[in-house]
């Protein structure tokens, strides 16, 4: 997003007056109904989100019938086999997750005049409006140009979950690439061994493909492994810092002032991954509880 010449005047308009309502059109008939799963229609989004689980299934299918089905050790196979397949389907809830969840957008053309009047504005108060989607928007929240909606906390866009990363999807998008980063791990892991035990042994008795076929195969899946490794443990702390300083990509990128309430980096955990701390911390088919969150407002 390119940043506005006049500081902070990007989407704030000072006075109610200046909102001009009349140039905002109501509210469009909803065309999600309640209830309903959200997806965004890009069509670069949905090629990199099929495209991750594409890769990941590779990732298992190399896995499974590559290294661990020709093993010798039973014991071997069994473990590590229901480690990556766990750590696997975690990954891909977690970015089913990510991706079909709501990441917190704004009602979509509400700055109408009714709904200004029923802020009850007093004077000297500031309102959030975003001229693009003619909505009258919380405090942090910015405007997507994919999604074409303004989105509370948004940090930023993924096209890899196809989806704003968000206040209502963040813990999803966290334990994707912390998930993601650990099958990677444990297929290097495994490759590695694998290398060595084929190395030692005729390459015809380590794998029920031909010795081309289990090199190229390996050698992609090594090139896989080390390239989302380094991405998403990259992406996973840069995540956790975000939150524990409360503060969302375009936030840093902007360097906006911050004019919310400090809290304490427990406290920021708390607030994505929910109240209080438990297991269902790493679950991506818990939705959190923000517990006693406080509400976003319209005005400052």
């Amino acid at each position: 997003m390119k940043s506005s010449p006049v500081p902070r005047s990007r989407d704030i308009e000072r006075q109610a007056g200046y909102l001009q309502p009349e140039h905002c059109a109501p509210p469009p008939p909803r065309l999600r109904p309640p209830g309903e799963m959200w997806f965004v229609r890009d069509g670069c989004g949905v090629a990199c989100g099929l495209i991750t689980w594409l890769l990941v299934l590779y990732a298992e299918f190399v896995v499974v019938f590559v290294m661990l089905l020709p093993a010798r050790s039973v014991a071997y196979s069994l473990v590590n086999g229901a480690l990556f397949n766990t750590l696997a389907f975690l990954a891909l809830a977690s970015h089913f997750r990510a991706m079909c969840t709501d990441p917190g957008a704004v009602p979509k053309g509400n700055a109408t005049k009714e709904f200004i009047e029923s802020l009850q504005l007093k004077p000297g108060q500031v309102v959030y409006k975003c001229p693009k989607c003619c909505s009258i928007k919380p405090e942090r929240a910015h405007h997507c140009s994919v999604c074409k909606r303004c989105i509370r906390k948004m940090d930023h866009h993924c096209p890899w979950v196809n989806n704003c990363v968000g206040e209502n999807n963040q813990k999803y998008f966290v334990l994707f690439t912390m998930y993601i980063a650990l099958i990677s791990f444990h297929a290097l892991f495994m490759a590695a061994l694998h290398f060595v035990f084929c190395f030692e042994e005729d390459w015809s008795k380590c794998s029920t493909f031909s010795p081309p076929s289990t090199v190229i195969l390996l050698i992609l899946l090594c090139f896989e492994g080390l390239l989302f490794l380094i991405f998403t443990a990259v992406m996973f702390g840069t995540q956790v810092h975000s939150i524990c300083t409360d503060e969302t990509g375009i936030e840093q990128l902007k360097k906006e002032e911050k004019t919310w309430v400090k809290k304490s980096r427990w406290m920021n955990m708390k607030m994505v991954f929910g109240h209080p701390f438990s297991i269902a911390w790493l679950s991506p088919f818990t939705t959190p509880d923000h517990g006693k969150a406080d509400a976003y407002q319209y005005v400052v």
